[in-house]
Formats: structure tokens, sequence, C-alpha cells
């Protein structure tokens, strides 16, 4: 089986041994986690989970556009949050980038994410 990497010069340079998305054929495209790094310095936007959420879901959709595809393309997203408590506000910025019907969504808390990020999203477009 080819795989075949997506990527984009809007995005900013890999923090490991990976590729932002990955499509199999003509089958679905699965797109790595993403974190707000600002794709002109590759260092994690200072702000708040909001502001995290909001860069992170762009750096996604530039993913998406490499492969000729939109937020509308996307199937299932998962959402990890390193404080839980953040849940209801990346919500808020979830419902700015995305539209009913909603893409199937796992959301999880955890330990930590890479550079220190508050929120990551990875995501399958069809």
């Amino acid at each position: 089986m080819t795989r075949t990497p997506v990527t984009s010069d809007k995005l900013p340079p890999l923090a490991g041994p990976f590729s932002p998305g990955v499509r199999s054929g003509n089958g679905p495209l699965f797109i790595s986690g993403q974190v707000a790094q600002v794709p002109e310095t590759g260092a994690l936007l200072d702000g708040d989970v909001t502001a995290q959420a909001h860069q992170a879901l762009r750096n996604l959709a530039a993913v998406l556009e490499a492969a000729g595809k939109t937020l509308d393309d996307v199937v299932r997203v998962g959402v990890y949050l390193a404080d839980m408590a953040d849940f209801a506000a990346v919500n808020e910025v979830y419902r700015e980038h995305f539209r009913a019907p909603y893409p199937a969504r796992t959301a999880i808390g955890v330990a930590a994410l890479p550079l220190g990020a508050a929120v990551e999203f990875d995501a399958i477009a069809s």
C-alpha cells in the first residue's frame, strides 16, 4: 500500500518524524495532530486556549487545503485537552470553524501536549 504525504508551506516546521497528512490511494485523508504553532516561526502561539484552538484549526485547515479539501470534508475529529476545564471554550471555537452536520468527535483529557500546548486536533477527511 502506498502512502502519499500531504504537506503545505502554510504550516509550521514539523516537530517530529511524521507527515501533516497522509492519504492511501483514493481513501480517506488522515491528518496528524495540529497544535497552535505559528507557521512563520514554528513557535507555540502565546495565548489562551481559545487563541490556541483557533490557530490549531487554521493549521488543520491548511493541511486540508493542500489536499484539495476543506473543513466540510472532515468526518471525524479528535480533540485533546491539557485541561478538561477548557472543554466549553474549545466547543465555542469549534462551532466557529465547523458547521452542522458536525463531524463525529472525541474529546480526551491528556496529561500534556507537544510544545506545552493547551489543545490539539487531529482529523479524518473523506
